[in-house]
């Protein structure tokens, strides 16, 4: 569990996604949302603008990534849902920042931390929506290398350390030899 910014950040059950959702603003609900259902990075969802969102696809720019490659992912059904009940701008950052430029990272945390505070939830971090979002798909039977590719990790390695596998699940795997 994530404290004091040090650990993995926790993933989030179905319960527990759903009132953090229900108890955002309009705008960090579809920040989080998108970065749950395109499991991107925090900082990614940051920098897109109405221009990345073409057609029925969101497009992570090479400059706004921490791989420096261009990514596009699909934009899933529940995500177009949210789209429509929050709003889009019609140019310009999708989270504009005060002054100028997109919002700040910082500012998506404090909102984040002000809900997880209000709902008594300990150990979420920004990351708990990518982590949460890649595990749900593996647990559901997507293949690694199809969840490396959307999340824009660079090795497999790299992306298991995202999921959240349980013993259970490790006991169990050796009842099928």
């Amino acid at each position: 569990m994530k404290i004091r910014r040090n650990g993995q950040a926790s993933v989030l059950t179905d319960e527990q996604l759903e009132e953090l959702m229900s108890v955002f603003s309009r705008s960090d609900k579809l920040l989080f949302g998108i970065c749950y259902y395109t499991s991107c990075r925090i900082s990614e969802a940051l920098q897109l603008t109405k221009e990345d969102i073409v057609g029925e696809r969101i497009i992570f720019r090479a400059s706004t990534t921490k791989t420096k490659k261009t990514r596009e992912v699909k934009i899933s059904a529940k995500l177009a849902e949210l789209i429509i009940e929050c709003g889009l701008p019609k140019t310009g950052y999708l989270f504009p920042g005060r002054k100028e430029g997109h919002r700040t990272r910082q500012s998506a945390d404090l909102a984040l931390r002000k809900a997880c505070d209000y709902v008594g939830f300990k150990g979420i971090s920004s990351h708990s929506f990518r982590r949460t979002g890649l595990t749900k798909m593996y647990k559901a039977g997507v293949p690694l290398p199809t969840l490396q590719k959307r999340s824009g990790h660079t090795s497999i390695a790299n992306l298991t350390f995202y999921l959240d596998i349980d013993r259970d699940e490790v006991d169990a795997a050796g009842e099928l030899l």
